[in-house]
C-alpha cells in the first residue's frame, strides 16, 4: 500500500509531466529534491544547477570548489587540511538536503588527525583543547599559527625580542629555553660564558643591549686609571679571559714601531688627548716642532735627516734623495754656496740662480741652462739641434755651415727665422715672384733644381708641351710672367688670323697642332646641315672675333648670308627656311 508521501510524489510527477515545457526542466528537479538545503545554501533552493549537473555526479565536486575558492587553492597547492587529505568527493564528508538546521560537516574531535593540517600538534600542544585556538564563529582555517597569538601574556620580554618565540622556546616547556648566544652578533667567550643574563640584559630587556665593553666595564676603566682617555675600544688591550691582564704591543698592534729613545717615553708624552677620538699623528713634527730650526721650510719629514737615537745627531743629509741631486762639480761645492742659512728649501734649483754671470746668451735662450750645459763643465755643451724646430740635415749639417751663418751672435739663437729666404735671398733668381716657400722646388741637398714638376703649377704640361724646354715659354727666371693662352706661343700658327677667336683649345690639342676637331653641331647654336656642311669656316666667319670669344657672334638667320640670293628683296621676311631648304637654295618646299 502506498504511503501518503509517495502518493503526493506521484501526483507531483504527474503534474510536472502535464506542465508547460518552460517549467519542465527546473520544476522536476525542485520537486524531486530529497530535502531542504542547509541555511548556508538556502539561496540555491530553486537553482539546482549551482551544485548539480544532470547525469554527471562527478561534476558536483568541481561545482563545490568553484564556490569555495580557498579550499580549491589548498587542494591545488596540497596545503591545509583539504590539500593533504586523501582525494575524494566533497559529498563523502559534507551532506546536503538534510534541512535548514543540519550542519554540513560534524567534526569528530576525538579521531581528528591534526598532523594532516599545516600545524601539527607536538608535545604539550597535543593536550590543548580545540577551543583554545579555534574561536567559536570562525572557520578552523582562520586559527592563528604564531606562538605570540596564544602566548603573548607569557612573553616576559614584552615584545622586545620580536614574535619569533620558537627561536628559544618549544612546545615541550615554555620556561625551558634553547637559546644559542653564538648565533647572535655577540658570541660569548671567556668569562662572559659564566656571566648571568641579567648582568648585561637589565630588567629582562634583551633588544638593543649594548655590545661595547665599556657599557659593562666602565667602573673597571676608572679603576685602571684611564678614565675614558683611551677610548671605548677596551678589547684593544683587554680580553674576555681576564680584565686585569693586557696584551697590547705597540710595535705589533699599531702602525708606529717604537725605536731608540721612543721606548722610554711615557704614553702621555705623545697621547695627550682622548685616544680613538683624536688620532695621534705619526709625524715627527707633531712632537718635535720646537726642535725644528728650519721653521717648517723643509717640510715635516724630519726622519730624512734625524733619527730616534738622538735629535741633535744627524746621520748626514743625502742630497741625492732631495729634489736636487748633486752631480759633477756640484758635489764639491759647499752648502753655504747655495744655502745662505738653515732655511734650506728656499734655495733655488734653477741653474741661472748661480750661473747668471756665466750666461753669454743674455737670457735670450731662457733659464733652462741644463738643455745645453752640464754639471761636469759649464763650457762644454751638449746642444742637439735636431731637438729644435729646425733639424739640421744634408747640406745644412756639414761642417761648412757654422752657427753664425744663421745666428748673427750668441744672443740671437732664439727666434731665428726658419724661412729659406732668410738665408737664401741672394740665391733667389725668381726675385721673390714665386714666394718664400723655396722648399717646394729646392731641397737641402742641393740648391739647384734638376727637374721641376710642372703638374703642380697652374699650367700642367701635357702632350707635346712635355717635350718643350723651359725657355720656350719662360724667357726669364720670373716664371710667373709667362702667360697661359695658346696664342702667346702659337700666334704664328693661327691660319685663321683671329677670325675664329683666341681660344685655340676649342679645336686644337696639345698632342699636335694639326690635329684638330670641332663639332659645330654640339658646340654652337647653328647646326650645319645640307649644303652648309662642306663649307669652309671663312665662308661665314670673315671678321676677327672679339677678344675672349671663340668666334665672331654671327646671326643665325638665313638672310644674313643669303641676302644676295633673295629674289624677293625681303618682301617675304628674313625667315627663308619657311620655303627654302639647306640642301639647295633653289629647292622649294611644297
Amino acid at each position: 500500500m502506498l504511503s501518503i508521501g509517495r502518493v503526493w510524489r506521484c501526483v507531483a510527477l504527474l503534474c510536472w509531466l502535464l506542465a508547460a515545457p518552460w517549467a519542465m526542466a527546473q520544476g522536476f528537479e525542485t520537486v524531486m529534491a530529497p530535502g531542504k538545503l542547509s541555511q548556508a545554501h538556502a539561496k540555491y533552493d530553486d537553482d539546482c544547477a549551482q551544485c548539480h549537473v544532470r547525469f554527471n555526479r562527478q561534476e558536483q565536486a568541481k561545482r563545490c570548489l568553484d564556490c569555495h575558492k580557498e579550499t580549491r587553492a589548498d587542494v591545488n597547492a596540497h596545503t591545509g587540511y583539504h590539500g593533504k587529505m586523501k582525494p575524494q568527493d566533497c559529498r563523502e564528508c559534507h551532506t546536503e538536503h538534510q534541512g535548514r538546521e543540519q550542519r554540513l560537516y560534524t567534526l569528530d574531535k576525538q579521531t581528528f588527525d591534526h598532523n594532516v593540517t599545516d600545524y601539527p600538534l607536538k608535545a604539550k600542544h597535543q593536550k590543548v583543547v580545540c577551543e583554545k585556538c579555534h574561536i567559536a564563529g570562525k572557520l578552523y582555517r582562520q586559527a592563528p599559527d604564531t606562538c605570540v597569538a596564544c602566548h603573548r601574556k607569557d612573553d616576559k620580554h614584552k615584545g622586545s625580542l620580536g614574535d619569533a618565540c620558537a627561536d628559544c622556546h618549544d612546545a615541550a616547556s615554555w620556561k625551558e629555553t634553547k637559546f644559542d648566544h653564538g648565533k647572535t652578533k655577540f658570541a660569548l667567550s671567556g668569562k662572559h660564558v659564566d656571566a648571568k643574563c641579567e648582568t648585561c640584559h637589565l630588567k629582562g630587556v634583551y633588544k638593543d643591549t649594548p655590545k661595547t665593553c665599556v657599557a659593562c666595564h666602565r667602573k673597571d676603566d676608572d679603576q685602571k686609571g684611564h678614565k675614558g682617555q683611551f677610548g671605548e675600544k677596551c678589547e684593544t688591550c683587554h680580553g674576555a679571559k681576564a680584565w686585569k691582564s693586557t696584551h697590547f704591543n705597540h710595535d705589533l698592534d699599531t702602525k708606529y714601531v717604537l725605536n731608540g729613545k721612543h721606548h722610554s717615553v711615557k704614553c702621555t708624552a705623545c697621547h695627550t688627548g682622548d685616544l680613538y677620538k683624536v688620532k695621534t699623528s705619526h709625524e715627527c713634527y707633531a712632537c718635535h716642532s720646537k726642535d725644528d730650526k728650519h721653521k717648517d721650510s723643509l717640510g715635516r719629514d724630519c726622519a730624512k735627516c734625524h733619527n730616534e737615537k738622538s735629535w741633535k745627531e744627524s746621520p748626514g743629509f743625502d742630497h741625492a734623495k732631495s729634489a736636487f741631486p748633486l752631480l759633477g762639480k756640484h758635489v764639491k761645492v759647499e752648502c753655504k754656496s747655495c744655502h745662505e742659512g738653515a732655511m734650506f728649501k728656499q734655495a733655488s734649483k734653477e741653474c741661472i740662480a748661480c750661473h747668471k754671470k756665466d750666461d753669454k746668451h743674455a737670457a735670450n735662450l731662457g733659464e733652462k741652462c741644463a738643455d745645453c750645459h752640464t754639471a761636469t763643465d759649464w763650457k762644454a755643451t751638449r746642444f742637439d739641434h735636431d731637438k729644435t724646430r729646425f733639424r739640421l740635415q744634408n747640406a745644412h749639417k756639414g761642417a761648412k755651415v757654422k752657427c753664425e751663418s744663421c745666428h748673427k751672435d750668441v744672443k740671437s739663437f732664439r727666434n731665428t727665422s726658419m724661412e729659406c729666404l732668410s738665408c737664401h735671398k741672394k740665391d733667389d733668381k725668381h726675385e721673390g715672384q714665386i714666394g718664400p716657400k723655396c722648399g717646394d722646388c729646392h731641397t737641402d741637398q742641393n740648391w739647384k733644381v734638376d727637374r721641376f714638376d710642372h703638374n703642380r703649377a697652374r699650367f700642367a704640361l701635357s702632350g707635346r708641351h712635355g717635350l718643350a724646354t723651359c725657355k720656350n715659354c719662360h724667357e726669364t727666371a720670373r716664371f710667373r710672367d709667362a702667360r697661359q693662352e695658346c696664342l702667346t706661343c702659337h700666334l704664328k700658327e693661327d691660319k685663321h688670323k683671329l677670325t675664329l677667336g683666341q681660344r685655340c683649345e676649342s679645336c686644337h690639342n696639345a698632342r699636335a697642332w694639326k690635329l684638330w676637331d670641332f663639332d659645330h653641331n654640339a658646340g654652337t647654336k647653328f647646326r650645319l646641315e645640307g649644303a652648309h656642311r662642306p663649307l669652309a669656316c671663312a665662308s661665314c666667319h670673315r671678321d676677327p672675333a672679339p677678344t675672349g670669344k671663340a668666334a665672331a657672334t654671327l646671326p643665325v638667320n638665313c638672310y644674313a648670308c643669303h641676302r644676295s640670293n633673295d629674289p624677293h628683296q625681303g618682301r617675304f621676311s628674313v625667315r627663308c627656311q619657311q620655303c627654302h631648304v639647306s640642301e639647295s637654295w633653289k629647292q622649294i618646299k611644297h
